[in-house]
Order: C-alpha cells, then structure tokens, then sequence
C-alpha cells in the first residue's frame, strides 16, 4: 500500500499544481491553441492527483479502524478481575450508596447502644489497667521488704553493740511496714522479750493475731505459748494445744518440739512415746543437718536458784574481770590460756563473742610458742573458712600434719578428716581410718563418732552395727551432738541394737535443744542479772515450754520471788509449782525439795505433809541431798505426816552432815535442841506437855530454834569475855 504524503508533500503538491494551472492560463490567453500533447500532461496529472487524495482518504479510515479494533482487542485480552475493575469500582459507589442510605435508620438506632458499649469496654480496660498497676505496685512491695529485711538480718548477726541492733530493726520496721511478714514476726518478737525497745506485750499479741490469720506459724506458737501461761491472754491449755498443732503443721520447729515434750510427759494429752518420737526426729533431723555443717549453738545453762546472790562468780559465764585477767596472762605468754582463749572465740563461748580474727591471734601466738592444739586449730581454721582466713586445703594439711607428727589427738582428727573427704588429696578411706583409730585411742570424741559413722555407713570398711553402736556411745559419753543423733536413729530403728521408743525420744530430745532458739539462755540471764525481770522471766518460760530442765527451774525461781509483773500474785505459786513438778520429773534434785517445800507450808496449793514427805523420801533415795536429809528428819523429829521417830531423826541428821560439810552448822543446832528437849521430857517429873502446847501456840512451831540460838550466841560471848 502506498504511503500517504506528509504534510510537506502536499503543499509542494497544490504549489505545482497551481503553478501548472496558472501557466495554462496564461498560455491560453497568449497562445489560444494549446497544443494537445499539453492536455494530455495536465489530465494526467489531475488522474494521479485524484489517486493520492483517495489513497490518502482510504488510509486516514483504514487507521481510524485499526485503531478501534486495536482496543477492542485489548480489552478481549484482559483477565476477569481486571476487566471488571472499573465496573465493580462503579458498582460498588452505587451499591456503597444504596447502604448508607439503607443503614442511615439504623445507625441512628445503634448510636446509643455502641456508646453503652464503648462506654463498658472502657470501664473494663481502666479497671484492668488499675488492677495491673495495683499487682505491680505490690510485687514492688514485696521486694522492697524482703530487700530490707535481708539487709536488716545481715546487719543484726554482725551488730556488735547496742547501735547496730537499732539499726537491724529499724530496717526490720521499714520491712514490715512493706508488708514483709517475717519482719513483722521480728517486731512482734522484740514487743515481746523487750528486745531492743521496752517490753510491750499487749502489742505484741495483736501484731500476732494479725499474723496468726495471715497463715504465720511462728505468731501460732507465739500465741499457744502465751495461753499455756496466761501472759496477756486468758490461761487456756486447749487453745494452746490448737495454736501449738496448727504451728507444727504450719512448719514451726519450735511448735513440733514443744508437741514432742508434750507427748513425752502426758501434759494436756495423752502420754504418747511414738507421737513424741514422730515430733523430735523430725526436730532433730535439721538441727543435725546444721550440725553437719559446724554450725551448732553452744549454750550456757545457768541455774539461778544456785547463785542468786552472785551471779558474776557462775562457771558457766565468764566474767568481764576474769576475760581481763585471761587477756592480761595471754599477753604475757600463758601458752594455755591463749589455746583456751583462741577456743571461746573461735566458737562463741561463755559469754563471749564469736571472732575468728581474735581466735586466729591467739591461736598464732600458741603456734609459735610449740602448742601442738593450737596447730590443730589452726588446721581446723583453714579447712572449713571464715572470715579471717580463707578455706585452704594446703595450709590445713600443714598445720594438722605439724600437730599430727607429734601425735596431737585433733591433729590426727583432722588429718583424717582430709584424707576421708578428699580435701585437697586423694579420698583415701584406709588411710583415714588409721588416723581416727589413733585419735580415738587417745579419747577425741569427734575421732570417736567418725570411727562411727564409717562403720555405720559402710564408708570404706564393711557395715558393723555393733562397731558402730560402740563409738557412737563413747562419744556420747562426752556430748558429742552427731554421735547422740546416730545414737537416737540406731535406738528408734533398732539398728543394730534393740528398738527403744524411750530412749531414742530422751537422745532426740537432747540434739533438739542444740538449736539456735537455745541463744536466749544467754539473753535470758543478762536481762536478769540487768534487772529485767519480765524479760528475763518471759524467755525462760518460753524454753521451759519447750521442755529444758533449767529454764524450768530458772522460771519457777523467779515466779516464787515475786519480782515479776506480767503474771497476777495468785497465779504466781501456782505456775511456780508446776514448773517445778515438770524440773523434778526430769532429774532436777533442788526441783523435787522445792515441791516438798510448796506442800509443806501450803504455797499455791493447800498443805499437806504427807506429800511433803513423799517428794523428801525421793530426793534422799535418789539423789542423797542432804537438804531433804534435814527435811525429813526434823519431820520424823515432831512427827509431821509420818509417825513421830526420834532416833530416825537423829540418823537422818547425821547423814546430811556427812553428806555436805555445809550441813554441819544445822545439822548441829538441831541435834543440840533435839537432845535438849529431850533431856528436859526425860528428867522432869511433871507433864510439861501442857505447857509446850501453849508454847508452841503462843510463839510458834519454831520457837525452841530462836531459843537455842540465843543461848549459843550468850554462851559465845560469855566464852569471849572469859578469855579476855
């Protein structure tokens, strides 16, 4: 097909053209007989002329048909979802229109109720959000507490003097006051032995009833404890009993113990040997695993009733002076003294302070002056670590080889030791053996109760019950805790030896009074001889709950001088009494006189000397105290509860002044008026029977004593003035 022309050929085209017909006129109209050969070229050219205009028509309608065709066919060409686009976008205007207009009623419908609903939503997510801040806030709380009272416990076990203790429950209080519940149980407990502040039972009840429904089982002991005296609460033994139970399966240790001696002594229950033993072993079994560990409490049991007019001169706690004394003789070289002084410290004893740093002096001092026990400690020191001395293997095994090689019985121990755990060498249970045997034979305790266990456990020799039994009791014999806890399982297993609920219930007992509530012993006795009765009373009694002979007899010392004010006058005798019931029944001697005393003169029960008479018999046949000597035969003297016998009271006073040099002075007055009085009813003739009645009515029982001392005091001073 042939081209179109462009633009630029049409208009070169019409010039030609007009030219060639402006020629022609001009040659018309000069030469008037155009040639025919001219005509011919100007048809011809008009002929082709026509054909480009047609062509040129024909190609502008064949373009516009093409192009129309073209975009039918791409419109044939697109796929389905793109070919409606532009429709189903129309569509959707007009369907979007017909919507709003249909859903316009109903909008105006559901306004209200969509804003009742937003409204709802909006009340449940603030709520949420309060009670997610609320849960966040107090999770704070609870680490705050716990943070504090950490803090307070750290610094109470390193307090040193009274400022530091001011500090540990000042953090205590800002604990508690964070909802910190054994926080709270430390204030409730210094509220009630006037720990720190003055003591304030009646707050320290409430803060333990809040406690108690909390879920605390220390506040449930605390409150079975004080309904079991009476102390600011109604004197209620069955409620102490509900307290002390639901204490015990709470966790206290203290509650299970106390069930225990309960169990074991018949008070407020039935006697139960078995339900006793369930309670002490499960005591025991922790205060063992601390004893593992050498973390075991030394206690200082003083008994008031022994020294009450010098409480300083008492064995069991050192003296200020006498440390002074001690200190002054270490400085000067006192070899021993030093060891005995590096001993107290190492463990906190008599009184005094735990401090290695004190303890590793003195037992360096003694080291280099030759003392083979000071080496040993010094081994002991640096195997186990503290603060003033790293654990170290090397320098323990040095030093308990120095002891050792000169055959230092705690040398040989710790060497043991060593080689039997692997400390630095290789487990060597032979070897190991060999040494406990030596320091055995040479009466170590500790050796002893190892020898034991190894044979107990099957630790490197065959398993040997009987072998087992034997050091376990010869350890014993010296107080060695662990050996009477093993002691205690071999008796309530039958290990090795016949079971014995009894006896394995009496070992248990006492490995249970090992454990750190055994501290207020100590604090007990200070705030006693400070003059701090109350408090004093109140910490004894709580042990004496607990079923420790002394701290029974100490608060029934106490009850009976009357000093204390947090118990009523008349309840006083009462409560003493019954304390002393419970000292004798465990072997306390004075306890059994003092209930022959109570029923003699009629304190808080009524009089009668048959009793009295009874608890003397026992403490003449089973202890041979020459008090109840004396006792009983000024009651065989005037025929008080028993029938009147004179020559049986002449033996019985012959006795106490055999038994105890103390007694001679008494016992002599009283023999001297016995054979006076007998004297005069064997060489008078008349009956003066009469007339010592009136006596004894007009001066009382014990005139003849006043009547005696009189005449001796006469006669000494008759004898002065004769020699002089």
């Amino acid at each position: 097909m042939p081209r179109p022309p462009t633009e630029l050929g049409r208009k070169s085209l019409w010039a030609s053209l007009l030219s060639i017909c402006a020629t022609g006129r001009r040659n018309s109209s000069s030469h008037q007989g155009a040639t025919a050969q001219e005509k011919m070229k100007l048809l011809f050219l008009l002929i082709e002329m026509w054909m480009i205009l047609e062509v040129t028509i024909k190609n502008t309608e064949a373009e516009k048909y093409h192009k129309k065709h073209k975009e039918r066919n791409i419109s044939r060409e697109f796929p389905l979802k793109e070919k409606s686009v532009v429709s189903r976008a129309s569509e959707r205007r007009k369907l979007v229109k017909l919507i709003n207009q249909k859903e316009n009623g109903l909008i105006s419908r559901n306004n209200q109720s969509k804003r009742k609903k937003k409204g709802t939503q909006d009340t449940y997510f603030s709520k949420t959000n309060i009670s997610i801040l609320k849960r966040q806030a107090r999770k704070n709380r609870i680490q705050e507490g716990a943070r504090l009272f950490a803090l307070g416990t750290r610094v109470l076990n390193h307090s040193k003097n009274q400022k530091q203790k001011e500090e540990a429950y000042l953090l205590f209080a800002k604990a508690a006051d964070k909802g910190n519940m054994k926080a709270m149980e430390n204030m409730a407990d210094a509220l009630l032995f006037g720990d720190i502040h003055p003591q304030n039972i009646s707050a320290a009840i409430a803060l333990y009833e809040s406690l108690a429904k909390e879920g605390s089982h220390k506040a449930q002991n605390a409150l079975g404890f004080l309904s079991s005296y009476g102390i600011g609460m109604e004197h209620n033994q069955a409620k102490a009993l509900v307290y002390y139970t639901f204490g015990s399966a709470g966790g206290s240790l203290m509650s299970q113990m106390i069930l225990g001696y309960r169990y074991l002594s018949g008070i407020n229950v039935l006697q139960n040997c078995e339900a006793a033993l369930f309670h002490y072993k499960n005591v025991a079994n922790y205060i063992a695993g601390k004893l593992e560990k050498n973390e075991g409490v030394p206690v200082e049991k003083v008994r008031l009733a022994e020294r009450p007019e010098n409480l300083s001169s008492n064995s069991e706690i050192l003296d200020w002076d006498v440390y002074q004394y001690y200190k002054f003789l270490a400085e000067r070289g006192d070899i021993q003294i030093q060891v005995s002084l590096g001993q107290l410290h190492l463990i906190g004893r008599k009184g005094l302070e735990q401090d290695f740093y004190k303890a590793l002096y003195y037992f360096l001092k003694a080291a280099k002056a030759g003392s083979t026990n000071a080496m040993a400690f010094l081994g002991k020191m640096y195997l186990e670590g503290n603060p003033a001395v790293p654990q170290n293997n090397v320098t323990a095994f040095k030093y308990f080889s120095m002891a050792a090689n000169k055959g230092n019985a705690i040398g040989l121990h710790g060497l043991g030791l060593i080689y039997f755990h692997g400390k630095g060498v290789p487990v060597d249970y032979d070897e190991a053996l060999k040494l406990f045997q030596k320091a055995a034979e040479k009466g170590w305790p500790n050796a002893q109760y190892q020898l034991g266990f190894m044979y107990y456990s099957g630790s490197g020799v065959w398993k040997d019950y009987k072998l087992a039994f034997k050091y376990f009791y010869l350890a014993s014999q010296s107080g060695q805790p662990l050996a009477i806890y093993y002691l205690a399982e071999m008796y309530a297993s039958g290990t090795g030896v016949l079971r014995s609920c009894r006896t394995a219930v009496e070992l248990y007992k006492g490995v249970c009074e090992l454990g750190r509530w055994a501290e207020k012993f100590l604090t007990a006795y200070f705030a006693y001889k400070d003059g701090d009765i109350n408090s004093s009373l109140i910490q004894y009694a709580l042990l004496a709950e607990m079923g420790y002979e002394v701290a029974q007899s100490n608060s029934a010392f106490i009850l009976e001088s009357q000093k204390a004010t947090i118990l009523e006058k008349d309840q006083m005798y009462p409560m003493a009494l019954l304390l002393w019931h419970r000292a004798a029944v465990q072997g306390n001697a004075l306890a059994r006189i003092k209930i022959g005393d109570y029923h003699y003169y009629g304190h808080g029960t009524k009089r009668d000397y048959q009793t009295a008479v009874t608890h003397y018999s026992i403490a003449v046949d089973k202890y041979h105290s020459a008090q109840a000597m004396f006792n009983l035969a000024y009651m065989y003297e005037h025929g008080l509860g028993i029938s009147k016998d004179i020559h049986l009271a002449r033996r019985l006073y012959d006795l106490a002044a055999d038994t105890n040099p103390d007694a001679h002075i008494p016992v002599f007055l009283a023999l001297l008026k016995l054979e006076m009085m007998h004297l005069i009813k064997d060489v008078m003739i008349y009956n003066l029977s009469e007339k010592w009645e009136q006596l004894n009515a007009t001066f009382g029982p014990n005139w003849d004593l006043f009547t005696i001392g009189v005449i001796i005091i006469l006669l000494i001073l008759m004898v002065r003035n004769w020699q002089e």
